[in-house]
């Protein structure tokens, strides 16, 4: 399993192993573990793989929903793991790579979900949509101070489903994340470190070259295919800045440079997720023997 931040160089590196692996005679296979990879059309935006690297390896678990779904974290939870279990039937080695640390830690870890109340999400939903999430989180920070820190103030999604667990268990809603003990077998986990100034420079590196491929057209696209109404696609990075300039609230460098602001932030949340578990160890982005470490690492053949 590879995880890091975004822009950490962790989709060429999953693919740099697989190939490797490939040519010395071992199958492998890549398992997408982002959260946002999973929509059609959301290519420039999501720096989804492009069509040759998909080619070249077997992916799993990109460009399966179109956009107004609403996808969950228990679903991608079964679907990460139908298709590991499915590699591993067939002596495939899969590389599961993603910087979604809910669902990386979905996959691995004794991870269960809380029911749901219908009613109760419909109260919470209401008062998102009349109030916005502001006032949600704050009311969420007095009840899980770590819940309300490790979700993103705008994230109303996310933290309407904290209030319903907290309503429903009666205890935090990070009292519900598993201890760091995997349910998957033979696991290896790998990280990729890249300091902060280099980290920020790489975002918004990535963020210009976005908006070099024409990423305002696609998001301009997909808004007349509905992407409004996809309660979770439409939140993604980017995509939220860019419908805020197509709809008048913003102009175009305020848009991109709203991009890059809100991308460091979300990599530092994630850095900071990923180095709280012991498991994963930690690899230089840079390394010249970036590719032999880590198949050193991970003890495969090679």
């Amino acid at each position: 399993m590879l995880v890091g931040p975004t822009a950490s160089g962790k989709s060429a590196l999953a693919l740099a192993l697989a190939e490797r692996l490939i040519a010395a005679g071992r199958p492998a296979e890549i398992v997408n573990a982002d959260s946002m990879l999973v929509y059609r059309r959301m290519d420039i935006g999501t720096a989804k793989p492009s069509a040759a690297e998909l080619a070249a390896v077997p992916h799993h678990l990109v460009d399966i929903y179109d956009i107004d779904r609403t996808a969950t974290v228990a679903e991608f939870q079964e679907l990460a793991r139908a298709a590991i279990a499915d590699c591993r039937a067939r002596t495939v080695l899969p590389i599961v790579v993603g910087g979604s640390a809910l669902y990386i830690r979905a996959i691995v870890d004794d991870f269960r979900f809380p029911g749901t109340d219908a009613a109760l999400r419909a109260e919470l939903e209401r008062e998102l949509e009349q109030h916005g999430p502001e006032p949600l989180h704050a009311r969420l920070a007095e009840a899980d101070p770590a819940a309300a820190a490790a979700i993103e103030p705008r994230n109303g999604r996310r933290i309407v489903r904290a209030l319903e667990v907290i309503r429903l268990t009666g205890e935090p809603f990070q009292a519900t994340l598993p201890a760091h003990t995997a349910v998957l077998p033979d696991l290896t986990m790998l990280g990729l470190d890249v300091d902060r100034p280099t980290l920020d420079r790489r975002i918004a590196d990535r963020v210009q070259a976005m908006w070099r491929a024409g990423f305002v057209d696609e998001v301009r696209e997909l808004a007349a295919r509905g992407l409004r109404d996809g309660l979770t696609a439409s939140r993604a990075l980017g995509y939220r800045q860019v419908l805020a300039y197509l709809d008048g609230e913003t102009d175009e460098a305020g848009a991109m440079d709203a991009t890059i602001t809100a991308t460091r932030k979300f990599a530092r949340r994630q850095d900071a997720w990923f180095r709280r578990d012991p498991r994963i160890r930690w690899l230089p982005y840079d390394a010249d023997d970036l590719v032999p470490r880590a198949l050193a690492l991970a003890a495969v053949e090679h």
